[in-house]
């Protein structure tokens, strides 16, 4: 599967800060100061309907990630997968009449054509489940023949007293864990389960339903924490330096990969951050699929707004807090970004470095965009109110932003 094209990155003069980002799993700050190549895995779609804005607010988060390690002239290797096959594909499908398949790839088409126009930076590697499956089988071969699973009627289960370090990504007790497990696509009331909260490593063909030669496990296909375990093994190893993604997936996804990963390598930690992202709402619900209540990026497209508007809404929140999404949220991206082009219009201005250095001051510190923004805002008040003799500071300006931002001027 192929990711998108990548928008071109400037240059800067001098070099950022290393980041120092909040990581759930232990619940504060951490420096992240990795080698010459910075590794990162985001979760990706699930491809039945794409792109809504809470998926572009995750994904403006760890672009902002990419730019912070790129400005410190590291190299970036980013991977993400695309679960495209599960069942709320396989439902929606059905209740649609299409072919699974079909919907998944028109879908992710889409996504494609969001994140391109969004500017994010594509992934190096952009993994679909189903090309994954001659990875993941050996996997779960592997778990199985550790003694970390156990099949019923057919299925493989992973058990999570496997691993002992389960847990340690979400913190949740048990009763908590049991409730967000049965929300976000477990069993837990399922009979014969060890534990309430074990995932589903393989499952077993079902009549109707798309399967694939899963070798000594029979005809099946993966379940949904497996998936991403193998692609970010094969691509990044143990020990990579962000995990990424929605703060919706911190449990049972992230933790139950973790705890998959430890499992088969017997090291420990799968990643040394654990970085997740708020949720959007719209009319004071979380936006989700489920419920319907979604903002497209594809349709604002298609009503004519910027998507450099699209993206400066983004910015304008602190990636790990939930807010919401209004009509005025967006105007005030349009005015700003209207006040930021014509303040870089102009041919000269007031200097410039110091508000670089604003900028990768605000987005080291926990990727505090909205900080960064403001920097930008007071020196387009500067420009606006009595200009400069610095003929390139707008310029260097339009650059900064572009590079650290991700917004084209």
């Amino acid at each position: 599967m192929h990711a998108w094209p990548a928008s071109e990155v400037p240059a800067l003069p001098g070099q950022g800060r290393d980041l120092r980002i909040h990581d759930t799993a232990t619940g504060g700050l951490i420096t992240s100061a990795p080698g010459s190549v910075a590794r990162i895995y985001v979760c990706g779609i699930t491809p039945y309907d794409a792109t809504h804005i809470g998926h572009a607010a995750t994904y403006n988060a760890f672009d902002l990630v990419q730019r912070v390690w790129l400005d410190t002239k590291r190299q970036v290797h980013y991977v993400q997968n695309v679960t495209d096959v599960d069942d709320p594909l396989l439902e929606r499908a059905d209740r649609d009449g299409l072919d699974w398949a079909e919907l998944a790839e028109r879908e992710t088409a889409l996504f494609r054509e969001d994140m391109t126009a969004l500017r994010m930076l594509p992934p190096r590697q952009y993994i679909g489940a189903v090309e994954a499956i001659p990875g993941i089988v050996p996997l779960v071969e592997r778990l199985r023949d550790l003694g970390a699973t156990y099949e019923l009627d057919g299925d493989v289960y992973f058990s999570v007293e496997s691993d002992p370090h389960f847990g340690q990504v979400s913190n949740l007790d048990a009763a908590a864990m049991r409730l967000l497990s049965a929300e976000r696509g477990g069993d837990p009331d399922r009979p014969g389960k060890k534990n309430p909260v074990d995932p589903m490593l393989w499952m077993a063909a079902r009549e109707g339903e798309p399967s694939w030669d899963g070798g000594s496990l029979g005809r099946g296909r993966p379940g949904w924490h497996i998936e991403c375990v193998a692609i970010a093994l094969d691509h990044l190893g143990m020990g990579f330096d962000v995990q990424g993604g929605g703060s919706d997936l911190v449990f049972p996804h992230h933790e139950m990969g973790a705890s998959h990963a430890q499992a088969l390598t017997g090291e420990f930690p799968m990643a040394k951050a654990y970085v997740h992202a708020g949720m959007v709402a719209l009319h004071g619900e979380k936006m989700s699929k489920s419920k319907g209540n979604l903002v497209f990026v594809s349709q604002l497209r298609r009503d004519g707004v910027d998507p450099a508007a699209i993206r400066l809404a983004l910015l304008a929140h602190h990636y790990r807090a939930d807010w919401e999404w209004t009509d005025q949220v967006l105007q005030d991206a349009v005015t700003r970004l209207g006040h930021w082009r014509a303040a870089v219009s102009r041919p000269d201005g007031p200097p410039a470095e110091a508000l670089v250095e604003e900028i990768r001051e605000a987005l080291a510190n926990d990727l505090d965009a909205p900080a960064a923004l403001a920097a930008v805002d007071r020196w387009t008040v500067l420009q606006e109110e009595s200009g400069g003799t610095d003929t390139g500071a707008p310029g260097v300006v339009s650059r900064a932003v572009d590079a650290l931002l991700g917004v084209a001027l």
